[in-house]
Parts: structure tokens; C-alpha cells; sequence
């Protein structure tokens, strides 16, 4: 019972709520803003990949022929993406729905996607969780689409004049485990699904890269702290490196085979592609975006830091030092 008559100042004031318990309730989910450039860009690469799909298919004309292309490299795309999201909405920061980028213009017919985040991510193990997840899921999808397809793809003789797809260590271990040895001469034959799928190793290959704020980088940066940035720029000038030893093995090729010089000149061009991507990632880390934003908590987990590992083995067993060339 309460008395009444007891002076005020001898009444305690209620203790202070607990900080955590405040930030439950304060730190609300993000709103997320109309989606209308997410639609129209999502619709422009649905059309521009079931395009090159089609070009894919013999004798159509009919986009619609794209579809088995189109359908499971967009599946691939989607779940990457999908991952980041989902993991920025469980730590409540605040990222844009996925922007997809379609390029209508073969092989690939998209540029893959990028999702904007605002907010700041404040943990380490959230830092990992939100980097590591698109490349995880999206390889979820692509690796078994990859088995599956690659036994409908036929080996056959390598014909005069066609377009390479790049051979990383884990694309060769899953032919030869399910087609077994290919004999000197002779090749697979990609279904435009297992096309598909080799696009999904290609694409994470790419986010995997340790620099910036690449996925790679942001898994890097969970597992070594600020020693990352440094890291970054050494990996980030390695590309150079990359594309000299591309063009250098090319031309020694073009050399060995007595092609006309022309043909070798051209063949010391072949590491270009790494040159693009060095300038992107210039221009996407530079000035003030030069370091990977900082943490508060500077602990990861420790079966984060083990998952964290492998996923750096794993962007060694995708990368292609050639993704594509023409012979």
C-alpha cells in the first residue's frame, strides 16, 4: 500500500531501462522506398538475358527461346541478392532492394546486380554475415544447376573458331567428376544452362575479389580488421599484374602456334578485361571510400572466422585467369 502522506522527496525514481532493451525498440526495420527503378531495371535484365538466350537457341527468333539460359542464371542473380538483403534486414541496415544491370549484348546479357546500403554496420560477425551471404547462396544455386546440366552438354571436337569460357579449379573438378577425362582435341559443349551456371562461378569470382567493399572485401575485412586496407590496395594493383601475365602467356601462345603477327599483337590484348576492373574498382574506392568503414565490435566468431577462410579458398578454387577468349 502506498502512503500517501509521505514527503515527495523520499520516494526513489524508477530505475533507468536497460540501453539494450532502448535500442531494441528504437533501432526499427528500414523503410523501404517505392520500388519502381528496381522493377524497371529487373525487367530490363529479364528481357536483355532471355535476348542472349535466344541467340543461344538454333534457328529461333522467338525470345522466348532464351528461356533456358535466361530462367537459371536469373535464379542464380536473384538468391545472390536475395542473401545480402535478407541479412541486412535481420541487422536492421538500411539497403535499397537489389538494382539489377541489364546488358543486352552477348555472351552474358547483364552486368549482375548491386544493392546500396546506407546504414552502418556496426559488428563484425554482421559485417560477415551481410558479405558472405550472396556469394554462399548464390552458389547454393549454381553449383548443382552446374552437375545437373553438365550431363546434358556433349563432348565433342573442338571446332575451328569459338568462344572459351574460362576454366577455374572448381570448374574443372566438377567436369571431370561428372564427365569424366576429356581427351586432348576435345571439349565440352555448355548447354545454355550449364552456360548459365558457369556464369554464376564467374559473377561470384568477381564479388569474391578482397578489395573495397566487394563482398570479398567485406569478408576480408571481418576476418583481419584494418590490416585489410592494405591488403586491398596490394590485391587491387595485383589486377595490373593479372592482365600483364594474361597478355604476355596469350601472345607466347599466339607465338608458338606461328600465328601472323597481327593475331599476336591482338593476343597481347587479352588480359583487357582485368584492366576494366582495376579502373571500376579505382573509381569505386577512391577519396573517402578509399578505407572500408570501421566496426564498433571487433570480434568475429569463431565458426564465422572459420566459414570466413573458406570463403577466401573458395574465390582461389573460382578464379579465372582468362574468363573468356576467342579462338
Amino acid at each position: 500500500m502506498a502512503d500517501d502522506d509521505a514527503p515527495p522527496d523520499e520516494f526513489e525514481p524508477a530505475p533507468p531501462e536497460p540501453r539494450a532493451a532502448s535500442l531494441r525498440r528504437t533501432r526499427r526495420l528500414p523503410r523501404i522506398p517505392a520500388p519502381w527503378s528496381n522493377l524497371l531495371l529487373f525487367l530490363a535484365t529479364i528481357a536483355s538475358t532471355f535476348y542472349v538466350g535466344a541467340t543461344m537457341a538454333d534457328g529461333g527468333a522467338s525470345m522466348l527461346r532464351g528461356w533456358p539460359f535466361a530462367v537459371p542464371l536469373l535464379a542464380i542473380l536473384v538468391t545472390h541478392e536475395l542473401g545480402h538483403w535478407l541479412q541486412a534486414r535481420r541487422y536492421r541496415v538500411d539497403a535499397s532492394l537489389p538494382y539489377f544491370i541489364p546488358l543486352p549484348l552477348p555472351p552474358i546479357g547483364t552486368m549482375g546486380a548491386i544493392i546500396s546500403m546506407r546504414g552502418r554496420i556496426r559488428s563484425r560477425d554482421a559485417l560477415f554475415d551481410i558479405g558472405a551471404s550472396g556469394p554462399l547462396a548464390g552458389l547454393a544455386v549454381a553449383i548443382p544447376l552446374l552437375v545437373v546440366s553438365l550431363r546434358w552438354s556433349p563432348v565433342q571436337p573442338i571446332p575451328e573458331h569459338a568462344i572459351d569460357e574460362g576454366q577455374c579449379l572448381l570448374y574443372l573438378l566438377l567436369k571431370r567428376v561428372v564427365l569424366g577425362p576429356i581427351p586432348d582435341g576435345y571439349d565440352v559443349m555448355l548447354h545454355p544452362t550449364a552456360f548459365a551456371a558457369w556464369v554464376g562461378l564467374f559473377m561470384t569470382m568477381l564479388n569474391l575479389i578482397p578489395v573495397g567493399q566487394l563482398d570479398g572485401g567485406h569478408v576480408a575485412y571481418a576476418l583481419f580488421g584494418k590490416r585489410q586496407d592494405r591488403a586491398s590496395r596490394w590485391v587491387h594493383r595485383g589486377l595490373l599484374v593479372v592482365a600483364l601475365l594474361v597478355g604476355l602467356y596469350r601472345s607466347a601462345q599466339a607465338l608458338a602456334a606461328h600465328k601472323p603477327w597481327g593475331e599476336v599483337a591482338e593476343a597481347l590484348t587479352s588480359g583487357l578485361n582485368w584492366l576494366v576492373w582495376f579502373a571500376l574498382l579505382w573509381l569505386l574506392t577512391r577519396g573517402p571510400r578509399a578505407a572500408h568503414p570501421p566496426t564498433d565490435d571487433e570480434t568475429l566468431s569463431p565458426v564465422r572466422r572459420a566459414i570466413a577462410w573458406g570463403t577466401l579458398v573458395l574465390f582461389v578454387l573460382l578464379f579465372m585467369p582468362i574468363p573468356l577468349s576467342q579462338h
